[in-house]
């Protein structure tokens, strides 16, 4: 469901987000579901190349523009000395090649918050070399520290390029926002990929320091080595979250499956988890995953089906809470967090590259007559 009119605690906000892949734009969809108007800067040469199901593209507008053009650069000029904040996910120097670099943005615009995400930093020996989610986590731990005994095991992009990326650089700026507004000066946010990864594993990096991680997957709490805490498989082929990790959580997970308590009373003994993991393994086998969710359902037993993402949408506390929501026959994720009083919404659907090239010109100050003279000089 699309909202009738852009809301949300960031309203009031101008950003202009200079179009990347991945965390670049999800650092967009977040500010824009929040309200903040976020205009999307296309190169000229990708328009066409995107559609409605785009999901990091929703609720913002689109000018494709030229940016290998005098002209072209001076729209991007325009537009930032306007804004609160740009967003950008090239590689170092890019936009300085551009002419569009912090100093010259700074120039325009003194309360400028230019936030930048990047894979490995703005320095450093990587800073100009290629790398991928897998990569950065792979230089943090993180990578080390998930998958099975025998190998790591990759978790979709979802650490280095969206926690540690995206999100990352969403906090950065809106941080920097914050002091722009008592000091009237803007700043530079340098997030990197790399630098949130790390950020992430802040609590394991703990468990290290005390002696309570090993080195080893799948023989610590929260990587499959505990038996309380994992994925089993049910008769059907399909599996089951478990987190029963407090004793009472524990003991009534043993209840509900019907397992002798006495049997599995020694929760924290490492040594006997490998034998535990195998006992609830051998129960887990015995019914299906919708039967067990059936007994599990609404209890403190810390036991969830494991959904795939065509049932997510389906699952009656997902519907009660419009987790998901649907947009033009697209399932996606909705706004969050909640707000009790400026709630974000989705105010547009994925946007296409340059669709709104000409309305966003007008709407931010551009005469009909210069909006027709780069038409005709094909900088939009």
């Amino acid at each position: 469901m699309l909202s009738a009119a852009r809301q949300g605690p960031l309203a009031s906000l101008k950003v202009v987000e200079m179009v990347s892949v991945g965390p670049g734009p999800f650092c967009g969809m977040m500010l824009a579901d929040m309200g903040a108007e976020v205009i999307r800067v296309d190169r000229l040469e990708r328009k066409g190349g995107s559609t409605r199901s785009d999901v990091l593209n929703r609720s913002r507008r689109s000018i494709a523009v030229d940016l290998k053009s005098s002209s072209g650069v001076e729209i991007a000029k325009r537009l930032i000395a306007q804004a609160d904040a740009l967003i950008e996910g090239y590689r170092p120097g890019v936009m300085e090649r551009l002419g569009l670099g912090p100093e010259v943005c700074r120039e325009l615009n003194e309360r400028l918050v230019y936030g930048r995400i990047t894979g490995w930093g703005q320095d450093g020996p990587l800073a100009h070399t290629s790398g991928h989610d897998i990569n950065y986590i792979a230089l943090t731990g993180a990578l080390h520290a998930i998958g099975v005994k025998e190998a790591p095991v990759a978790p979709l992009n979802l650490i280095g390029d969206f926690g540690g990326g995206g999100m990352l650089l969403a906090f950065g700026v809106l941080a920097a926002l914050f002091e722009a507004g008592r000091s009237g000066e803007g700043q530079v946010v340098d997030a990197a990929m790399l630098d949130g990864s790390a950020l992430l594993m802040s609590m394991i990096y703990g468990y290290q320091a005390r002696g309570q991680w090993s080195g080893e997957r799948q023989s610590n709490l929260f990587d499959g080595g505990a038996h309380f805490y994992g994925v089993y498989e049910c008769a059907d082929g399909r599996f089951l979250g478990v987190g029963a990790i407090e004793p009472q959580f524990y003991a009534l997970m043993l209840d509900l499956m019907s397992l002798d308590a006495r049997d599995f009373s020694d929760q924290w003994n490492e040594e006997e988890w490998p034998r535990f993991r195998v006992a609830l393994a051998d129960t887990f086998l015995t019914k299906t995953r919708d039967e067990w969710q059936a007994i599990f359902a609404g209890t403190d037993a810390c036991v969830s089906p494991v959904l795939s993402m065509t049932e997510v949408a389906a699952h009656p506390h997902n519907t009660e809470r419009q987790v998901f929501t649907d947009v033009d026959g697209v399932t996606m994720p909705s706004p969050a967090p909640r707000f009790s009083r400026t709630p974000g919404a989705i105010s547009a659907p994925p946007v296409l590259a340059g669709e709104h090239s000409e309305a966003v010109l007008a709407d931010w100050g551009f005469s009909a007559d210069e909006i027709a003279a780069l038409r005709g000089a094909g900088s939009i």
